[in-house]
């Protein structure tokens, strides 16, 4: 079954999303899915696999943060190559934004059917 545009699209700015609430504040794993999911109903179980690839593209990186209650959290920071990455993906985000709004509110005329095509004796004897 194909997936809808809706999930193609979440997967799609899952990470330009992860790089822009992690440029408001630090924050842990779980907080991210959280507000993700809220926002964009996004599942819990795509963020850990997100944040390994980001560290390991070296895009954030972590500390710990000791709990009161608990074990220590992992909190993620962007880096430089994190800032620089949200910065490009922004700028792409845009653009794309602004292409697909100029084509959904183009006041061009819808284009006519398509015209089906003639049946010959030739197509026949072709087949």
């Amino acid at each position: 079954m194909p997936e809808t545009i809706e999930i193609q699209l979440k997967k799609g700015v899952l990470t330009l999303c992860v790089l822009a609430l992690l440029n408001r504040r630090d924050s842990y794993a779980y907080e991210i899915a959280s507000t993700l999911a809220d926002a964009i109903d996004m599942g819990e179980g795509t963020i850990y696999p997100l944040m390994r690839r980001m560290q390991s593209d070296g895009q954030v990186e972590t500390y710990l943060v000791e709990s009161p209650s608990g074990p220590s959290r992992k909190y993620y920071r962007l880096t430089d190559a994190g800032r620089r990455a949200l910065e490009a993906q922004t700028d792409e985000w845009r653009a794309f934004v602004t292409a697909v709004e100029g084509v959904m509110n183009a006041d061009a005329e819808p284009a006519p059917p398509a015209a089906k095509p003639a049946k010959t004796a030739e197509r026949g004897a072709e087949q």
